[in-house]
């Protein structure tokens, strides 16, 4: 499977962007690296090999990243509902207040004072 190269070069930078903790893709990273920067053939075997490593890896932490954004959501979920709670609350309290305030005005008035 032929792979553009233009394509590649854009993946080896991107990836080298990251740091990268796997020590073995760290060290195929630096030599895939090199070789595309000087140009060398590459055989199809080393770019799949290349990709696959690549795959192994960001895969963990495409499935993390997921498994957080699904934590962050569910959380929010909480978050928002405690809000909606909450105003209907105070919309509550704040009617009692009215209600109490007029009710003392009233026994206010009729005492005279």
């Amino acid at each position: 499977m032929p792979v553009d190269a233009a394509s590649l070069r854009a993946l080896v930078a991107e990836i080298d962007g990251f740091h990268l903790r796997d020590r073995s893709l760290r060290s195929l990273q630096s030599a895939f690296k090199k070789k595309v920067e000087a140009g060398s053939a590459l055989s199809e075997r080393e770019v799949a090999t290349y990709l696959s490593a690549v795959v192994r890896y960001f895969s963990g932490f495409s499935r993390e990243a997921q498994a957080h954004l699904r934590d962050v959501e569910r959380r929010l979920a909480k978050v928002s509902q405690l809000h909606f709670n909450l105003t209907a609350e105070r919309g509550v309290a704040a009617k009692r207040i009215e209600i109490t305030q007029g009710v003392l005005s009233r026994v206010a008035e009729l005492r005279g004072e």
